[in-house]
């Protein structure tokens, strides 16, 4: 869609998508309302066929995806051995394949990894990121949309920001605005949208270190009753029984300062580095907002720096989040110090 008039390539993490066609802030209303198109073709799009796919992806990703039904949307999780996020992914199955769309540029990694477990089981994996393409619908028009690119074949399935992706032949994508009769927005509008929904970006927001908890993707991309996966350890460790160390904030900038802050730069409190920003937009009605990961035992009421403009905080994932089982001790179970101890005491 970068031969629309107006369009403006988008920089890092979307190179080869549009930032926008004009007029950001119009778009964004435009998105909130009646529906806009967006084109995120930039994504990385992976196919799994065969008849272990199911239970073959249940026993490798964060969530139940044995019984998925056709349609069906879930997102799930690739955690390290030590419970560290390595790639998220939103998926749906067709009743023959899944298919499932994923950060720009990890779709080789995420199928290199795939095809390293799949030992002797009747799984093939695909990169169809070549002919497949990413739009995806917002607003009041998002279903109706939805329905004419699902009737010619796309793969719909809910958005993990908002709204409905639908995953196209590549082919179709520029002239899906026109068919549709579809008004169009750009990443910098959608993405100021994402951030005020408080969805965090993978390898935006997070960094090779992020645990679930930490960004909050526990609710929508784990599920806490599933047998063993890789990380799933540290994921039941910091749920029952301790606090993961960094939280994600949204963060509300200075409207004074006419910059955002930039991706990786250090949030401080009274001088000392507490986190990093991840994204930053400029919200239609919110104005300058960004996220950011910091320390868990930074106070919330604190106003905080964010390259150097002054934030305040609103609460994504709780300083007390983890730690939901209660440990209570009998006291028969405590050792005991000897009498003669007890006496001298």
């Amino acid at each position: 869609m970068l031969e629309i008039e107006g369009a403006v390539e988008a920089t890092w993490p979307d190179e080869g998508v549009a930032a926008h066609y004009g007029d950001p802030l119009r778009e964004q209303r435009v998105m909130a309302g009646a529906g806009a198109l967006v084109d995120r073709s930039n994504r990385g799009v992976v196919t799994v066929s065969g008849p272990d796919r199911l239970s073959w992806l249940h026993s490798l990703t964060s969530q139940h995806l044995e019984r998925l039904q056709p349609g069906e949307t879930a997102q799930a999780l690739i955690l390290s051995p030590q419970g560290h996020l390595e790639h998220h992914l939103t998926l749906t199955d067709d009743g023959t394949r899944v298919w499932a769309h994923v950060e720009p540029g990890t779709a080789p990694a995420l199928v290199a990894y795939l095809n390293s477990m799949r030992f002797m089981l009747r799984v093939e994996v695909e990169d169809v990121t070549g002919r497949f393409g990413v739009v995806s619908l917002t607003g009041e028009g998002a279903a109706g949309f939805g329905d004419v690119l699902r009737g010619s074949g796309g793969v719909a399935m809910t958005s993990e920001s908002f709204g409905m992706d639908v995953l196209i032949d590549r082919g179709e994508v520029a002239g899906a605005p026109r068919r549709l009769g579809a008004p169009v927005a750009g990443m910098w509008a959608f993405e100021a949208a994402r951030i005020a929904a408080h969805v965090p970006r993978p390898g935006v927001d997070t960094d090779h270190r992020t645990l679930p908890h930490e960004a909050g993707l526990i609710e929508p991309a784990v599920h806490l009753d599933k047998g063993c996966y890789r990380g799933q350890e540290t994921v039941a460790r910091v749920h029952n029984l301790g606090h993961p160390p960094r939280r994600l904030v949204m963060l509300h900038l200075d409207g004074s300062v006419d910059r955002l802050p930039a991706h990786g730069s250090p949030v401080t409190l009274d001088g000392a580095e507490v986190g990093f920003v991840g994204s930053a937009a400029l919200h239609y009605q919110l104005g300058p907002i960004g996220l950011g990961l910091i320390k868990r035992t930074v106070p919330a009421p604190a106003t905080l720096l964010a390259d150097g403009v002054a934030a305040a905080q609103e609460v994504i994932v709780s300083p007390d989040d983890g730690a939901k089982v209660k440990v209570t001790l009998r006291r028969d179970s405590v050792p005991q110090p000897p009498a003669a101890a007890r006496r001298l005491k």
